[in-house]
């Protein structure tokens, strides 16, 4: 299989939105992740914070051949650590190259929902 991805994200523009009125559809953030791969692929995953301390060293899986999408406003990470409310930063380490994209529901924005820009390396 051809190699298609890279092993390094940083996803800069984190900004948990509100629910709005409407909880049948929540504002959310959310990262998706295709691993090609046949092999399972371990993600080491970093936040950065506006007004506190970095979380570093968060753990995920993505098993070989599989997308998954994680929602972070839910429990988030093998940890189930919960990403405040706020502007924060996203860094995905992983050890074999994977395609990810982040993306934003804002209900406080007419139900825009659009795709941040990433880096990667």
């Amino acid at each position: 299989m051809n190699e298609i991805g890279y092993k390094h994200y940083m996803f800069v523009d984190g900004d948990l939105p509100g629910n709005g009125d409407d909880m049948t559809l929540p504002g959310h953030e959310a990262l998706m992740i295709t691993n090609r791969a046949e092999q399972d692929a371990h993600i080491t995953v970093n936040l950065y914070f506006e007004d506190k301390a970095p979380v570093k060293g968060l753990h995920l899986t993505i098993p070989a051949e599989r997308v998954i999408c994680f929602r972070t406003d839910l429990p988030f990470c093998e940890e189930q650590y919960r990403i405040p409310f706020g502007q924060y930063s996203l860094e995905l380490l992983s050890d074999i190259p994977v395609c990810a994209s982040f993306g934003r529901l804002d209900r406080r924005h007419n139900l825009g929902y659009y795709v941040t820009g990433y880096c990667a390396k």
